[in-house]
Order: structure tokens, then sequence, then C-alpha cells
């Protein structure tokens, strides 16, 4: 569901009286997100991720991305695993993927501006490959003006060298926008 703008009504009682303050907040609204069903596969999500350390470039360019490429790195003792997006572009962007419980989560830290966090039932299949399937969480910094922002994220592992990223991106009513599909090759 697309981020919000609410007034939260405070009220704070004072000796002798009662003060009201309003304060517009923007807030996320949540989607039920996919619980992953034990420690076990929470562990087997994170351990494939981990394994995407390393340098990866764009292998299906098309005339709007001619080039890409994703910089995977194990950080915090092992229980993060950060993506660099196109670093060191404008539109350089971050994913952190982590446990949360038994619960894979993905932030996509968007050059929009904007936060999806999205949350995955751990390892599936896809066309009989190993994937793991995003669903949108909650969203935020949406704000109003932007138009957009990525609620869906499927990682396929066609091999140990090669990957897919199927990515969903939604309006601000919350309707599937318009999906990419980005095939990525390890370089080291």
């Amino acid at each position: 569901m697309p981020t919000t703008r609410s007034a939260v009504l405070l009220a704070v009682c004072l000796a002798g009286g009662m003060l009201l303050t309003a304060c517009e907040t923007t807030s996320s609204q949540r989607r039920p997100a996919p619980k992953v069903q034990n420690e076990a596969h929470a562990s087997q999500a994170m351990a494939m991720l981990s394994k995407l350390e390393g340098e990866w470039e764009l292998a299906n360019p098309t005339e709007e991305m001619p080039e890409g490429k994703a910089v995977f790195a194990v950080s915090s003792a092992g229980s993060v695993v950060r993506e660099v997006m196109v670093p060191g572009t404008p539109h350089e962007m971050t994913n952190l993927y982590h446990m949360d419980g038994n619960d894979i989560v993905c932030t996509h830290y968007c050059a929009a501006g904007n936060q999806p966090r999205m949350v995955a039932a751990g390892v599936t299949t896809v066309e009989g490959l190993p994937a793991l399937n995003f669903e949108m969480d909650s969203v935020s910094n949406f704000v109003e003006g932007q138009d957009h922002y990525m609620g869906g994220l499927r990682v396929v592992w066609e091999n140990d060298d090669r990957i897919r990223q199927e990515w969903t991106s939604f309006d601000a009513k919350g309707d599937v926008a318009h999906t990419m599909t980005f095939v990525m090759r390890r370089v080291n």
C-alpha cells in the first residue's frame, strides 16, 4: 500500500487544562508480509545471499540501460548483505538484506528517496531454480510528488555466477506500475 499523510493528534494533559497539538507526519501502511517457516529456512536464504559477495555486471543490456553493475558485500559480522546498484552514478541505490527474527528482509534505498521494506518467506523455486520472493511490507519516506516505489523483488539463482532480479514497481495507489528484469553475471 502507498504511504499516506495522516494527522496525528496528541493530547497532553497539563495541570489546570488540556493542550491539544496537531502534528502531520508521513506514515507507512503495511501489507501482510509472508513469514519464514523456521530459522533453518532463514539461515539458508542468508547463506545464499552471502555467496553473492563480489562484483556483478548486467548480462542483459537494453537501450534504456546499456550498462549496469552491482557490488555485493557481507557486513556486520555476517548478519547483513549489502548490494550497491550502479555504484558511482547519480542513480546509485543500496539494498540491505538481513534477518528479522525468522524473516528475510530487503530494504531498498531508492534513488527516488523512498525506502521500501520487503519480506521473503524463505527459499522457493522458480522454473526449478532456487529463488527468494520478496513481497511488500511497508515503505518509508514515500511523499507527495513521488509516483512510484519498488515493492517487489524476486532473486533467482540461475547458477553460482548468474542471477536474475525481477523488480516490481507500484504507483501511489498501490497498483503495479511496471516491472524490470536484470540478469547479472559475476565479474569476480
